[in-house]
């Protein structure tokens, strides 16, 4: 069985979403040396104090941005596919898996809770005044990633979204999320303008 190279990191990939990455470290130069050489891919896990999360998602180098004369390379990723850890594999300097690809159970989500879920996520852009708006929209992944993945959220709950096998659960879960995170954005902002007055009392 393949094994498939390991690069935990402080984050949770999603299929359709790009990542740059800057690879300094002399392990992971000869894994994505390798990952380059035989055109696979390799895994971004979740790094936790306890070891790593046991669902990632699959990376494919698009491009190499830059080589530095002392190895280091600026890489550009896309997650791909969902994977589940089975066996970890601690021969090699970096961490390598026997794993399980995911795919979801069949059916869509509603549709006035898809049109729900966009809307929440535009309100939370505005008030974040977050650029997440130009995060990379992929037609081939799920929408409920494509609303999660591109925002500054909890990593624990990107993480519980990426182990759903359901895109209707995971667009359920990501509306109460939404609904949850809203009342104290709203209220920050509130104090924010408040704060950013001319000074006078208005």
């Amino acid at each position: 069985m393949s094994l498939l190279p390991l690069f935990p990191l402080d984050l949770v990939l999603f299929p359709g979403a790009s990542l740059p990455l800057h690879i300094f470290e002399p392990r992971y130069r000869e894994m994505i040396s390798e990952c380059l050489e035989h055109k696979k891919p390799f895994g971004v896990v979740r790094a936790k104090e306890e070891g790593v999360a046991e669902i990632g998602c699959t990376a494919e180098i698009i491009t190499v941005a830059k080589k530095y004369p002392d190895g280091r390379m600026d890489i550009v990723t896309e997650g791909r596919e969902r994977f589940e850890l089975m066996q970890v594999d601690q021969e090699r300097s970096f961490l390598q898996a026997e794993v399980l690809y995911l795919r979801d159970e069949p059916g869509e989500a509603a549709a006035d809770e898809i049109a729900l879920a966009l809307k929440l996520q535009s309100e939370i852009i505005q008030l974040a005044g977050s650029d997440a708006a130009a995060g990379a929209k992929s037609e081939n992944s799920p929408l409920s990633f494509q609303l999660v993945g591109p925002l500054p959220l909890d990593a624990d709950f990107k993480q519980t979204v990426l182990g759903m096998r359901s895109e209707a659960e995971r667009i359920q879960a990501v509306i109460s999320y939404f609904e949850t995170i809203l009342p104290n954005l709203r209220r920050a902002v509130r104090v924010r303008q408040k704060a950013g007055g001319n000074g006078h009392v208005h």
